[in-house]
C-alpha cells in the first residue's frame, strides 16, 4: 500500500496557488480523497495518469468534508466513472447529499451581514459558489473509530473545521491523511484559516488528537506533505 499526493496547480485571484489531494493504492485500486473545485476533473486525472496509473482503478472517493475546493468535482466523477463508492462521514454527507442546507453556506450567508463593504462582493460571489455546487449521494456513511480499504486505514473524527470533518490515518505506514484538519506552516502542523471554522476549540483538540498519532508522514490538503 501507499499514498501519492497530488500537486494540483491552479490561479485564483491573477496567483498561483495549488492543492494536494491523495491517491491511495492497494491491491491495484486506487482511492481519491477529495476532489477540487468544480472543473478539476481533468487536472486530477492528468496527475493520476502522470503517476502511472489507470482511472478504471478508481475504486473509492473519500470526502473529508464539505466544501467547494473539496467536494466541486465530485459530481463530475461520479457521472464520468458511475462504478466509484463514495466514502464520507455521516455528519457531511447530509449536507453533500443536499438533505440539508450546508453549515459552510449557512455561516457564509451569516458572515454576509457583518462583512466591510470592499469584502462584500467576495462573499457573495462565495456564497454562489457553493449554492452551484451539485449533490451528490453518499454511498458509504462511516463513522469514528471505523476500519476502511480492508482495515489498512481507520477514519479518525476530526471536528472543528466543520461538524463532521474525517481524518485518515493509516497505521501500517505510519501516515495521516489530514484533510484541513491541518495545513502546514513554517514546517509545522496548523489549524486551516480559524476565521472559517466552525468550532475553533474543537478544531484545536483535533489538530491535538491526530499529532497524538505521531505518525511519520502527514498529508495536508493545503500545504502537501510534512514528514516528521
Amino acid at each position: 500500500m501507499k499514498i501519492l499526493e497530488l500537486p494540483i496547480e491552479f490561479e485564483f485571484n491573477g496567483q498561483k496557488n495549488y492543492i494536494y489531494p491523495s491517491l491511495i493504492i492497494l491491491n491495484n485500486e486506487l482511492t481519491l480523497v477529495d476532489t477540487g473545485y468544480t472543473n478539476f476533473l481533468t487536472l486530477i486525472e492528468n496527475e493520476i495518469l502522470k503517476n502511472g496509473y489507470e482511472m478504471k482503478n478508481l475504486k473509492n472517493i473519500i470526502i473529508t468534508h464539505y466544501d467547494d475546493d473539496h467536494i466541486g468535482s465530485l459530481y463530475d466523477f461520479k457521472e464520468k466513472y458511475p462504478w466509484i463508492n463514495i466514502i464520507a462521514s455521516e455528519i457531511e454527507s447530509k449536507y453533500i447529499s443536499g438533505e440539508v442546507k450546508s453549515e459552510r453556506l449557512v455561516q457564509a450567508e451569516e458572515m454576509l451581514e457583518s462583512m466591510p463593504k470592499e469584502e462584500i462582493e467576495f462573499g457573495k460571489w462565495f456564497i454562489q459558489q457553493l449554492k452551484n455546487l451539485k449533490h451528490v449521494s453518499i454511498d458509504e456513511k462511516v463513522h469514528d473509530g471505523d476500519m476502511i480499504l480492508d482495515n489498512k486505514c481507520r477514519v479518525v473524527a476530526t471536528p472543528g473545521h466543520t461538524s463532521g470533518h474525517i481524518s485518515l490515518y493509516f497505521p501500517s505506514v505510519k501516515s495521516v491523511i489530514t484533510g484541513d484538519a491541518a495545513v502546514i506552516e513554517n514546517h509545522e502542523l496548523v489549524i486551516a484559516n480559524p476565521n472559517f471554522c466552525l468550532n475553533v476549540e474543537k478544531a484545536k483538540q483535533s489538530l491535538t488528537k491526530i499529532k497524538n498519532l505521531k505518525a511519520e508522514n502527514y498529508y495536508c490538503y493545503h500545504g502537501g506533505k510534512l514528514n516528521l
